[in-house]
């Protein structure tokens, strides 16, 4: 398949997954969490943002409507645009809330809406904090083709919990591009409780063994975080 011809086979996946997010959300269902899973949702810290927005373009909608009232074939197309627009938003944030961060007994998956997906096996987990970030930081060290990179999964131009790895995932992002990281930073409502599941898991495993005091150490300049 055509490169041009792939970038549009992923764009109509990513489509349908927003479409079918409306869906799951209107009966309040979640998408891909089994019996023993965990969930970590995400989607309240971009809520407000996407709600005002969406309030924004539906005014917009209804004022076009209004003025257009006279020229009956521009105010049909720019009704169907807007009306699209404001579904395509709403599925945004849908798919946001349908599709969370699960935990699972093999695999960390970690989600950005219906746009990307990582999955960490446990196994791999050196370490994950609270680490409270805001906006993007570009990759150190010999860049993410040589597997050192950093991948952000930011909600509302955030992230709040750092996992670092033994050895690098791949990430795929929506049109295609591949990245090699070893750490990911993603965000979570309940960050602190989120680190907590993910080191419960890994102390189930045998991967961690806590400091004294029960806490793990967060590395230069950072306090250490107490589970819960």
């Amino acid at each position: 398949m055509s490169r041009g011809g792939g970038t549009l086979r992923r764009l109509a996946t990513h489509e349908g997954r927003w479409m079918a997010s409306l869906a799951r959300w209107v009966t309040r269902r979640r998408d891909g969490t089994a019996p023993g899973e965990r969930a970590l949702p995400y989607a309240g810290a971009q809520a407000a943002l996407v709600y005002g927005l969406t309030f924004v373009c539906a005014v917009e909608t209804v004022g076009l409507h209004v003025l257009l009232a006279g020229v009956p074939v521009a105010r049909a197309v720019l009704l169907v645009v807007d009306l699209y627009t404001l579904l395509m938003m709403l599925g945004f944030q849908a798919a946001a809330v349908t599709r969370p961060h699960v935990l699972g007994a093999e695999v960390l998956r970690l989600r950005e809406g219906a746009r990307t997906e990582v999955r960490i096996p446990v196994e791999r987990i050196v370490s994950v904090r609270y680490d409270l970030r805001f906006g993007k930081e570009p990759a150190k060290g010999r860049g993410a083709d040589a597997g050192d990179g950093v991948a952000e999964l930011a909600v509302g131009g955030q992230t709040s919990v750092t996992v670092e790895l033994a050895g690098p995932v791949e990430v795929e992002r929506l049109l295609g591009r591949c990245e090699r990281v070893r750490t990911v930073r993603f965000h979570a409502d309940d960050a602190r409780a989120a680190v907590a599941a993910v080191r419960a898991r890994m102390r189930e495993r045998g991967q961690e063994r806590a400091a004294p005091g029960g806490d793990v150490p967060e590395g230069p300049g950072r306090g250490a975080v107490r589970p819960g």
